[in-house]
């Protein structure tokens, strides 16, 4: 989300080199971040750098801009829109085709079955593999789901997902798993604050300190999530872990989510993201953790 503004192209190539290296496949990007120029940059890296075959490529349409000094969108998701875009997203991404494309946030205003009929244009063109929506409320992801078919189908939704932001765990895990579509679960590090980072101020180089994304960061700066940020760092403490590495084990743990998405700014934080992978949590610590939370 952060690439080609906070993260240079320097830093980028690093980045995606070491994840690959690493094993990683799942990159997540979409057409409104930094205007397009996150995709753009990750284009370069897998025209140059990384083989595109190395790469699970998910991309993000339906954003037509953000509120001025806002975290609200814009959306518009008719049918036009969509192609457009993603047309765009292929041109700067340096490929003729996505594994999986979704509709970033949900319109309103536009009627699914507009919607679902650019979806589908765009997997019988051979844009795309697959199909998805993202932050979409359950009583919509299922009308999708059913609008789309068995023909073209629904193959996932993206969803927000941590120790910090649960909401999904009521109706949208059960949906997907009662009709058979994957969820992805983004910003598993509860928009950073979970790494501990934020429990005392906020560092002069975080997220959270920045003009464009201190009001992502916001709503977790207070009592309740310090709460469960505490309960992280205990036990972290008794697992000689970092919080992070603990947030994400049980993200990862979960049931019903399939993968977690984190967005690393540097290669450093990257590198800690990396290292998580071997953790399992115990079932009483994850028990700790679902209490608190």
């Amino acid at each position: 989300m952060t690439w080609g503004n906070d993260t240079d192209a320097t830093s980028a190539r690093e980045q995606l080199e070491l994840f690959v290296d690493k094993g990683g496949t799942l990159v997540d990007t979409a057409a409104s971040y930094v205007g397009g120029d996150s995709e753009k940059l990750l284009g370069q890296l897998l025209t140059k750098h990384i083989s595109r075959r190395e790469v699970v490529l998910v991309s993000k349409a339906g954003v037509r801009s953000w509120r001025t000094g806002e975290r609200s969108a814009v959306s518009d998701a008719g049918r036009g829109t969509l192609l457009d875009t993603l047309d765009d997203s292929l041109a700067r991404l340096g490929t003729d085709h996505l594994d999986l494309w979704l509709v970033q946030i949900p319109d309103y205003y536009t009627p699914m079955e507009e919607t679902a009929s650019a979806l589908e244009m765009a997997v019988r063109s051979g844009r795309t593999r697959y199909v998805g929506v993202s932050n979409y409320p359950a009583w919509a992801a299922v009308h999708m789901a059913d609008l789309l078919g068995s023909a073209i189908g629904m193959a996932g939704v993206q969803t927000e997902y941590s120790l910090l932001n649960r909401s999904a765990e009521q109706e949208l895990i059960p949906a997907a798993q009662e009709l058979g579509f994957g969820v992805i679960g983004w910003s598993a590090l509860g928009r950073g604050v979970l790494t501990g980072k934020y429990r005392n101020s906020t560092p002069p180089d975080s997220r959270g300190a920045s003009v464009h994304l201190a009001g992502f960061v916001a709503p977790y700066l207070n009592d309740d999530a310090a709460r469960v940020v505490n309960a992280v760092a205990t036990a972290a403490a008794g697992l000689e872990r970092s919080p992070l590495e603990v947030a994400l084990a049980w993200a990862r743990g979960s049931d019903g989510i399939d993968c977690s998405i984190v967005g690393a700014r540097n290669t450093h934080q990257l590198r800690d993201i990396l290292a998580a992978a071997d953790l399992q949590l115990e079932p009483q610590i994850r028990h700790v953790l679902n209490e608190v939370s």
